[in-house]
């Protein structure tokens, strides 16, 4: 490893997909050691998300100059304001590029409020009616919105044909529910190792495991023993372990479920 190492990182047999990271932001090493690092632990295919007009072009160029790396393309909800029918276009235009393999990351934030919520409720209308169109599964982002969620999600689910993720999911248990009845994956990170998530964990041990994928969501959320540090792709594997002890599973069980409900997904 490139960092000195507080723990030694587990690896095990089954290849472990990375559904969510954000590769353009991972500014603490060069793209290729953050690479070699993932790859070392078993890492075989990464998902680099797409949140706004200025990265939309750049996901799809790391993703194709790699070739176990996707992409998405979509914008965050705190970049609501931006939304426009030019926007609209570029998005559905870098969709169609063989790399990408999800409209996201969209959805409501009300924590943050960094966008006016109307704002944020027709961009993620629009982009969930983009999906349906292109017939793309798609990467949600949720919090502190679940009321709305459930209500825009419920016009567009039975348009879905591939559903999609909430990723790394914060929300109610009801939310969790809502989202698994209706076909969709739940996206566990780091947070699940963090002492005060108990709620989390809570929704971890409701949700089956055919509906569970594994993400980082790195450079953020870096899962113990490493929290405090940028995080990367390469730690997945102390997550997988959580994730698997929740469930009472053997994590190498645990990882062909992921993996096989990664492909499902995305490939």
């Amino acid at each position: 490893m490139s960092q000195t190492s507080r723990r030694e990182i587990p690896q095990f047999n089954t290849p472990i997909v990375e559904t969510h990271c954000h590769l353009d932001y991972l500014d603490s090493q060069a793209l290729s050691e953050t690479l070699d690092d993932a790859f070392r632990v078993g890492i075989e295919r990464i998902v680099t998300i797409s949140v706004s007009a200025d990265n939309l072009d750049q996901v799809r160029d790391i993703a194709n100059g790699h070739q176990s790396i996707w992409c998405t393309q979509g914008i965050h909800p705190h970049e609501a304001e931006s939304w426009s029918p030019a926007l609209a276009k570029r998005v559905e235009t870098g969709a169609a590029d063989a790399r990408v393999v999800a409209i996201g990351e969209i959805g409501l934030d009300y924590y943050y409020d960094h966008a006016d919520r109307e704002a944020q409720i027709k961009a993620f209308d629009e982009q969930l009616a983009l999906a349906a169109e292109l017939s793309l599964p798609v990467v949600i982002h949720t919090r502190e919105a679940d009321d709305d969620t459930r209500a825009i999600l419920a016009n567009y689910s039975s348009a879905l044909p591939r559903k999609g993720v909430i990723h790394s999911f914060t929300s109610s248990l009801s939310l969790a529910e809502y989202c698994l009845s209706e076909g969709f994956m739940l996206g566990f990170n780091g947070i699940t190792t963090f002492r005060n998530a108990d709620n989390v964990r809570a929704v971890v041990d409701a949700t089956p495991v055919e509906r569970i994928v594994l993400e980082t969501d790195a450079p953020y959320l870096t899962p113990v023993p490493y929290r405090g540090r940028p995080n990367a792709p390469c730690y997945l594997p102390f997550i997988a372990e959580t994730l698997a002890e929740i469930k009472s599973l053997p994590t190498e069980a645990f990882l062909e479920h992921a993996r096989a409900n990664s492909y499902r997904l995305f490939f």
